[in-house]
């Protein structure tokens, strides 16, 4: 190093020291908010809005009747068959409905084109949907369909993922699910080539039915 580099080299050193320390960053706040406040003010717009972002496809019913129709037009353009469903409350709501399922297992393995599944919860932050094994639609129905269906109630939608987690714990206590899974889309994957693929390891599609909660609605 030159007698000229040096000496600006030290120049710049005495410059930095006779300004004093570097400012300190601003102290986190460990109160405040992870996350900012959700886009509405009503989680159940929240949910839809962030649940078809990542891929889903949202119905809101507000009668049975609606449910019915919402489902057949689903079918109609899918074009598959009636869906199994294993849990007794759904199938009374859809048989109260007119909707015809498929209640038994009966050539369940070649024919599980579509489900019908209740879910824990709804996070409107993510679109997310809780399922569990707990229920009598067990881990299969929300797995190996190709085109998995939810129906729900606006009381699920809850605005965050600790939330949803608090409501299985709440619900199940010490006897917690063999399986709790959060469904944000359709399955997919980009492992190979970066080439995006539907259906990988989970449903190709999911929609979800909003049933208004209702004294007439059959629950």
């Amino acid at each position: 190093m030159s007698e000229t580099s040096r000496d600006s080299v030290l120049a710049r050193i005495r410059q930095a020291l006779a300004a004093g320390p570097a400012p300190q960053p601003p102290r986190p706040d460990f109160a405040a908010p992870v996350h900012p406040p959700l886009g509405s003010a009503d989680p159940v717009v929240a949910f839809a809005e962030s649940f078809q972002r990542v891929g889903g496809e949202f119905y809101y019913c507000e009668s049975l009747a609606q449910l019915a129709g919402q489902i057949a037009g689903f079918r109609q353009r899918q074009q598959v068959g009636a869906p199994y469903v294993w849990e007794p409350a759904m199938q009374a709501l859809l048989w109260a409905a007119g909707v015809a399922f498929r209640a038994d297992e009966t050539d369940f393995i070649a024919q599980a084109d579509l489900s019908l599944t209740s879910c824990e919860a709804l996070v409107a932050r993510t679109g997310s949907v809780l399922v569990s094994a707990a229920t009598a639609s067990g881990r299969r129905l929300s797995i190996y369909p190709d085109q998995h269906l939810v129906l729900a109630r606006p009381s699920q939608v809850v605005s965050e993922i600790g939330e949803a987690l608090r409501v299985i714990q709440a619900r199940y206590g010490t006897e917690m699910p063999s399986m709790v899974s959060l469904t944000s889309g359709p399955s997919r994957t980009a492992d190979i080539e970066k080439t995006l693929v539907l259906g990988a390891h989970g449903p190709r599609r999911i929609a979800l039915f909003l049933l208004e909660e209702d004294e007439n609605n059959g629950e």
